[in-house]
């Protein structure tokens, strides 16, 4: 398969993901920077491969098969992110960028040797699940978003799943880091806010930020 086809169909795949799942034309175009008829046409060309469901006006879905390829380009890239995070100390952002190189020019058996070197790893240093060698993908069912758990409650930083440079920024500089605990003192329903304790400092976020805050309530 081609660079495009693996950013293709990983992008239909965390897209459908989302609390919000959104895989129409116009957001995978300006995922992938390429036009609405770009991605028509891919979508077209792997419907015929049996990877995507194209019907037009339609959000796309995969096939089995698309979802299984989308599950191995995301394992690779994981397990860069894990490798490159153990061995090199780069940042969170940093491993995500050399990641998204390296996944594309990765043997499944490398794949392999990676993932027994670092002990078969469930998550990556993101907290985002890594997929399994048959192409599995473990859901942790205690983890809530950040913007939908009650205020007045201690919970523990469990994933930070994105990967905008800007955001990790943020969270360096305001010491939110995966097993932080924080305490969440009020959620801005109309607003779509959530005001967070962290290390007695007040921070407010907005819900694009916090859509990418996974959490575990603690005991």
């Amino acid at each position: 398969m081609t660079i495009s086809i693996d950013n293709f169909v990983k992008t239909i795949y965390k897209q459908s993901k989302l609390s919000e799942a959104d895989t129409r034309i116009s957001t995978v175009a300006g995922i992938l920077n390429i036009t609405n008829s770009a991605v028509t046409d891919m979508a077209r060309k792997l419907a015929l491969k049996n990877m995507v469901n194209y019907t037009k006006y339609k959000p796309l879905t995969l096939t089995e098969s698309g979802n299984q390829l989308a599950l191995k380009v995301i394992r690779k890239h994981r397990l860069w992110e894990s490798f490159l995070y153990k061995t090199l100390n780069l940042s969170l952002h940093e491993i995500h960028r050399e990641a998204e190189h390296l996944e594309h020019l990765t043997s499944d058996f490398l794949a392999n040797e990676i993932d027994k070197y670092l002990g078969n790893p469930s998550t990556d240093p993101h907290g985002d699940p890594i997929p399994t060698i048959n192409g599995e993908i473990e859901k942790d069912v205690s983890q809530i978003l950040l913007s939908e758990v009650n205020a007045g409650y201690t919970y523990e930083i469990s994933r930070l799943s994105s990967s905008d440079k800007e955001f990790f920024n943020f969270c360096y500089s305001n010491n939110i880091s995966i097993g932080a605990p924080i305490w969440v003192e009020k959620q801005y329903g109309h607003q779509k806010m959530t005001e967070i304790r962290i290390e007695n400092n007040k921070i407010l976020l907005n819900q694009d930020f916090t859509k990418f805050i996974y959490v575990k309530l603690l005991d």
